[in-house]
Parts: C-alpha cells; structure tokens; sequence
C-alpha cells in the first residue's frame, strides 16, 4: 500500500478536489437577471451592440450545456408597469432543463427600469434556502444597486443565517458614474463592481467582471457550470 501511494497521491489531488466541485454544481441555483434600462445602452464608442444583445447570444450559447447537470430558476429586475424599484419577477423557480425557458425569457426581453439589485438577490436566497435549503446565486448585472438598497448588509446576513448558499456576481460592462478618457486617471470601475462585489466575498461566491461576449460566456460556465464536466468534454 506504501508503495502505491507516491502514485496515487497526485491522482486524488486530481480527482477529489473536482468529485466535489461536480456535487456542488449539482445544487439547485437562481439566476437574477439585470433586465434594468442600462441593458440596452451600448458602448462609449456606440459602435457595439446593446448590452442585452450579447446576453441573450452568451446565454443561447452556454444554457443548452447545462441540461441535465442541475435545475435553475430565473428572476428578472428592471421592466414593468411604472419602471418602479417594486419590479422583481420570478419567472419560474428551478427546473430541470431549464435552457427553453431561460433563453425564451431573456429574448423577449425589453429592459427598462431601475435596479433592485439587492431585494432581488434576497428574495432568490429565500427562495433557495426554504424548507433548509440551499444553493446558488447568480447575479448578472451592469450595474450599481439603484433603489437603496444594501447589499453588504444582506451578505453579511447570508452569510451568518446560510452559510451554504453562495452568491456569485458576474459584472457585465459595469461602469462608473462617469467615464474619463485619460487612461492615466484613477476611474478603474472599481466603485462601480464594489456595490455589488461584497455579495460574493462575503458568501464564498465568485465575483468575475467581463468585458467582452467571451468573458460573459465563460463568466456563466465558472458560475453555472461544472469543473467535472469541462475536463470529461475536453478529455473527449
């Protein structure tokens, strides 16, 4: 047995750190999705495309992969009657095979509204956690919450009352309040991600700002996804 153990050591570093991660992705998750005004501005430049165009073709690309790996429900901010912070809606709580209903829902999509980013991840964390649960929050926003709410206080309380859920921040072309050309200026975005950012430092999740339709893609495998999964594909 001593002798098979210098060979089976690097296997197990291998094999039992991504055995876990493949149990964990596995968990039941939430996308809250900013469907807030700010989605359909494209860039200084105003050359590129809306913000929510390259989302839904980040989605259309990633969600297909993950049938069959979990069940993952869907919460939208942002458009409604009155374009008030009151809009939050569950579109549907996890389902198995949930690509259809997520990419059906974000294409017909038209953002407007504000930003209850906060209140939204909230009532994603309850959702999640009832009954004893837990799970996984994905947050896909643009931008800072704008309708007063605190979103490190609510980390700190997720953290403390559900230490199992974890809250991932995908930061999509999140900008700050205003853009200076001077590339020798402090404007680096980071006031911008921080509102948003303690919600994933504080519950063990990830925070991961992307720029571009490939970061927001592979920003939704590291997130959604499953390590296991991704080396068994690239095995093949």
């Amino acid at each position: 047995m001593r002798m098979l153990y210098p060979v089976l050591a690097p296997l197990l570093a291998l094999i039992l750190p991504a055995a876990l991660s493949a149990q964990e992705c596995s968990r039941d998750a939430m996308v809250v999705f900013d469907g807030s005004g700010s989605m359909s501005e494209m860039g200084f430049n105003q050359l590129s495309e809306p913000r929510i165009f390259e989302a839904r073709r980040a989605l259309r690309l990633v969600m297909p992969r993950l049938d069959g790996l979990r069940r993952i429900g869907l919460m939208i901010y942002g458009p409604g009657a009155g374009a008030t912070c009151e809009n939050i809606e569950l579109r549907f709580p996890p389902i198995a095979d949930a690509s259809g209903p997520v990419i059906a829902a974000v294409e017909e999509l038209q953002p407007d509204g504000e930003t209850p980013l906060t209140e939204a991840v909230r009532r994603a964390a309850v959702l999640l956690t009832q009954d004893g649960g837990t799970g996984d929050v994905v947050l896909v926003t643009d931008g800072k919450e704008t309708c007063g709410g605190a979103p490190c206080e609510l980390a700190a309380h997720l953290a403390a009352e559900h230490p199992g859920l974890k809250v991932h921040v995908i930061g999509y072309k999140v900008r700050g309040e205003r853009f200076l050309w001077d590339k020798d200026s402090s404007n680096d975005y980071t006031d911008a991600q921080s509102a948003a950012r303690c919600l994933a430092e504080q519950t063990g999740g990830e925070y991961i700002s992307a720029e571009t339709v490939e970061q927001l893609i592979s920003a939704l495998q590291v997130t959604l996804g499953c390590p296991l999964y991704g080396m068994l594909g690239k095995s093949g």
